[in-house]
């Protein structure tokens, strides 16, 4: 809480390369602060942190009105074209203890794309870097982003047929989340209406988790 009358939400998108984590940074800020675009390689090298603009109508909290602030940390994907899958988990670690170290990470969101099956190593892969960084109590501050789900609609599935004809896969890893999951349509990523919907939904979750906020050692220099 920066004041009585504005909160911070602390995010990190995590993920493989070219599943969109960089576009969801970007929808959730509301701006084009993270490079994003169909590639042959890996486009996020390194991790970077956006943050947005103060955003009204979004959370009330004991009757008030407050301001929100959103902070993204961008990560690089794995596997990635340039990186070992240990440069990776220490880059974005040194990222989280560096810009959350002091506040604290509220939510982690693991992107996936809607618009591609999940297979059982991926899910294993995933949940194995994300233990790695946040620890022993990863699950309530880890929810899912289904990325592209526009695609998902335009071959005829709603969200409740989708995860009806999803993989156990996917239904496991939701299982474990808690169902914290969230579909976004990359069309209509960028209008506003669609985002503050995005932004509530993750405001209920760190509510569901009682605005608890995952707190991060720094590395040892």
């Amino acid at each position: 809480m920066a004041d009585s009358n504005e909160m911070t939400i602390n995010l990190v998108v995590l993920g493989r390369t070219q599943t969109g984590k960089s576009t969801a940074g970007n929808s959730l800020l509301g701006s084009s602060d993270f490079e994003s675009h169909c590639s042959p390689s890996s486009v996020t090298t390194c991790c970077s942190l956006g943050r947005s603009c103060r955003i009204s109508g979004i959370i009330r909290r004991n009757g008030c009105e407050l301001a929100l602030r959103v902070r993204v940390l961008d990560t690089p994907g794995y596997p990635h074209s340039a990186l070992s899958k240990a440069q990776v988990r220490d880059t974005v670690s040194s990222a989280l203890a560096h810009h959350f170290g002091e506040e604290g990470l509220h939510l982690a969101l693991l992107v996936l794309r809607a618009d591609l099956p999940l297979c059982p190593d991926e899910s294993n892969h995933a949940i194995q870097f994300i233990q790695e960084l946040l620890g022993p109590t990863w699950k309530d501050f880890t929810a899912v982003l289904l990325t592209h789900a526009d695609k998902a609609g335009e071959a005829g599935f709603s969200e409740e047929s989708y995860l009806h004809s999803a993989s156990s896969t996917l239904l496991s890893l939701l299982s474990l989340v808690e169902h914290k999951y969230i579909f976004l349509d990359n069309q209509k990523s960028t209008i506003k209406e669609e985002r503050a919907i995005v932004l509530r939904k993750l405001l209920n979750f760190i509510r569901q988790n009682n605005y608890q906020v995952l707190l991060l050692k720094h590395s040892k220099e």
